[in-house]
């Protein structure tokens, strides 16, 4: 048993995968839905077995794909934090699907339903991945898998509205993987390595004989950029009205409550993991990020009140939410950093 459930992280990321594979060949809408449904509902029960297994041990389990060692493997971890929050992504992923199956198979065309599941499916499966990572350039693979799945998620109504707003979102997104990527880049050619324990050890030496000071300064820069600008922190939240409003039920509550907290989950490990908070908070990054945050939870509740379509109005609200994440990201405690964690929970199950 013990053994099996060391697996879970990498099954559950295979299953939701497979499921979209699976449902290509379904052709009726309500058979691809019970697919999405099953896989969730399977995956929320492995997720909630591996966060009793962890909370009951203590353990952090590792995985290493393709039994590769550093710095080419790739390599998943698990923890007490992972495996609850992919339990809730699970769980909010399972009921958006449930509550918007009407809507969903009457905005989008007969012919597209199973092509809409097939992304859901998708998207699931880089979520649960974003979550259990513990390498840079895996995450980077499924930042850019995540972001076209929402994109097709966005234009799934196949108008000329969604169309235009989906390639708004895409201009944004782009920037953001963009940026982030050559943060790893850059993070890749001082370190060496990809695994983020590694590159936590490679950082510290590196401080520790005070070199590529410059380098680091533009990693932090450009990853902390990268990720703010993908989770919609103000003033870089414009894409995000258009997407909602034009999207159907299902892909708007997913779109508020995981797509952009996988980024900032993303985010949060990169700090603790990767360039440690103190490194980061020498940087200064962390003052930038509290101002935007604080700016953007008053513009956002100011827009949201201004809003009479619901779907803009919770897009809008989201970057308040938005900015109330990063005020616990930007404090640089740990009482900050975990405020900022329970609102994602929060902020998830209530969009």
């Amino acid at each position: 048993m013990p053994m099996f459930i060391k697996n879970i992280p990498f099954f559950s990321i295979m299953l939701a995968m497979f499921a979209g594979i699976l449902t290509i060949p379904v052709r009726r809408g309500k058979t691809a839905w019970y697919v999405a449904v099953c896989t969730e509902t399977i995956v929320l029960g492995l997720s909630t077995a591996l966060l009793v297994y962890l909370a009951q041990t203590g353990e952090v389990i590792t995985y290493m794909m393709g039994h590769f060692p550093a710095p080419w493997g790739n390599e998943i971890r698990a923890g007490i934090l992972e495996a609850l929050m992919a339990t809730v992504f699970s769980a909010i992923m399972l009921f958006s699907v449930m509550g918007g199956r009407d809507d969903v198979l009457a905005d989008i065309i007969p012919a597209k339903h199973n092509l809409y599941f097939i992304t859901y499916d998708e998207l699931f499966g880089a979520l649960l991945a974003l979550v259990y990572t513990n390498d840079l350039f895996t995450a980077y693979v499924f930042i850019e898998i995540s972001m076209l799945a929402a994109s097709a998620l966005i234009m799934a109504k196949d108008s000329g509205r969604s169309l235009i707003a989906t390639l708004r979102y895409l201009i944004m997104m782009l920037l953001g993987s963009g940026l982030f990527l050559l943060g790893v880049i850059i993070l890749y050619s001082i370190t060496g390595q990809l695994l983020m324990p590694n590159i936590g050890s490679a950082i510290q030496n590196i401080i520790a004989v005070n070199e590529y000071t410059r380098p680091l300064l533009c990693v932090v820069g450009l990853v902390c950029l990268g990720l703010s600008v993908k989770s919609a922190v103000f003033p870089f939240h414009t894409m995000l009205p258009g997407a909602h409003s034009v999207a159907t039920t299902t892909s708007s509550a997913v779109l508020s409550g995981l797509v952009l907290k996988g980024y900032i989950f993303l985010l949060i490990k990169i700090m603790y993991r990767v360039i440690v908070l103190d490194v980061i908070e020498s940087t200064g990054i962390t003052n930038v990020l509290f101002m935007f945050a604080l700016v953007g939870m008053v513009m956002g509740s100011i827009s949201a009140i201004r809003q009479n379509d619901i779907r803009r109005m919770r897009a809008v609200s989201s970057v308040a939410q938005i900015g109330y994440i990063f005020m616990g990201i930007g404090l640089g405690t740990e009482a900050g950093m975990a405020a900022a964690v329970f609102h994602i929970f929060s902020h998830a199950v209530c969009k």
